[in-house]
C-alpha cells in the first residue's frame, strides 16, 4: 500500500510573526503563529513546520515561547528548525512540544552535529533544512547549498550534501529551493528528481507552489511530502482540501 503524501504548511517566524517574502527577501506579514497553526490543524494539515527564519543569520535562539504556545494549539507532528546547533538544542526543542528538530547551518559548518544527534534521539527526529539554488559555479548537480535562510553561498553541491546527511543518519530532508521560493511559479522539479535519485531518505519538497495544481508534480518527480507557505497563508481557508483534492485527482495518495 502506497504511503500516503504529507501536505505541510510552513510558519517562517521573523520575532514572533509569521513572515514570508520571495526568493527570501522582502518579507511581510502573515499572522500570528498560534493563530495560524490551530486554524491548519483544523484544516487537515497533516504536519506543520515552524521555522524561526533570522535565528542564525541573526546568532540567536529560536524563540522557545512561541513554539511551547504553537505546540499547545496543535495535536499532528510539528517539526521546529531555526538556530539549532547541538544536542542540547534539539533536547530543549523537544522538551518545548517539538515532535522534530531542523538542522541547517550548523550541519553544513559541522555535518558531525548530524551523527550526535541522531545517535543520541534517533533518525526519526532530526530533518536536514537543505536550501538550494542554481549556480554557475562548477558543481556535479548544478544546485549550490545556500546557509543563513539563504543569504549566504557556500560552494557546496547540494545533491552531494543530501547523500553526506542521508549517511550521517537524518530522518528526511526538506529541500527548499531558494530560486523558487515565494514566487508561485511551482516547485523546482529538477532539483527535486535530482536529490530523489541520490538519497532514500523522505524528501520534503517546498519552494514555488502557487496554485492546487502545483502539489502532484512534485510527488510525482520523488518528493514523500509537500511544504508550502504563502499560498496556504494568503489563499482562502479551504486551500489544504483543495490541494489535497488536486492530488488525489492526479492520482496521489493523501490522507
Amino acid at each position: 500500500m502506497p504511503v500516503a503524501i504529507r501536505v505541510i504548511p510552513c510558519l517562517d517566524v521573523d520575532h514572533g510573526r509569521v513572515v514570508k517574502g520571495v526568493n527570501f527577501e522582502g518579507l511581510r506579514d502573515a499572522g500570528d503563529p498560534v493563530e495560524l497553526a490551530a486554524r491548519y490543524g483544523r484544516e487537515g494539515a497533516d504536519e506543520l513546520t515552524f521555522l524561526d527564519v533570522t535565528a542564525s543569520s541573526g546568532d540567536r535562539e529560536t524563540v522557545y515561547d512561541v513554539v511551547r504556545r504553537t505546540a499547545d494549539q496543535v495535536f499532528i507532528p510539528l517539526t521546529v528548525g531555526g538556530g539549532v546547533r547541538a544536542v542540547a538544542d534539539v533536547d530543549r526543542l523537544l522538551r518545548a512540544g517539538a515532535d522534530k528538530a531542523s538542522i541547517n547551518t550548523a550541519a553544513v559548518v559541522r555535518p558531525e552535529v548530524i551523527n550526535e544527534i541522531t545517535e543520541r534521539f534517533g533518525s526519526q527526529v532530526l530533518t536536514l533544512s537543505l536550501d538550494a539554488k542554481r549556480s554557475e559555479k562548477a558543481l556535479p548537480s548544478g544546485f549550490e547549498v545556500t546557509v543563513k535562510g539563504g543569504r549566504e553561498g557556500t560552494g557546496i553541491d547540494a545533491v552531494q550534501w543530501a547523500q553526506e546527511a542521508a549517511r550521517r543518519g537524518v530522518g528526511e530532508i526538506l529541500l527548499n529551493s531558494i530560486d523558487a521560493d515565494g514566487t508561485k511559479d511551482g516547485f523546482d522539479l529538477e532539483m527535486i528528481r535530482a536529490v530523489r535519485r541520490a538519497v532514500n531518505v523522505p524528501l520534503i519538497a517546498s519552494g514555488g507552489a502557487g496554485t492546487p495544481e502545483h502539489f502532484a508534480p512534485a510527488v510525482h518527480a520523488g518528493a514523500d511530502a509537500v511544504l508550502a507557505a504563502s499560498v496556504f497563508h494568503f489563499g482562502p481557508d479551504d486551500m489544504i482540501s483543495r490541494v489535497k483534492a488536486a492530488m488525489r485527482a492526479a492520482g496521489c495518495e493523501v490522507r
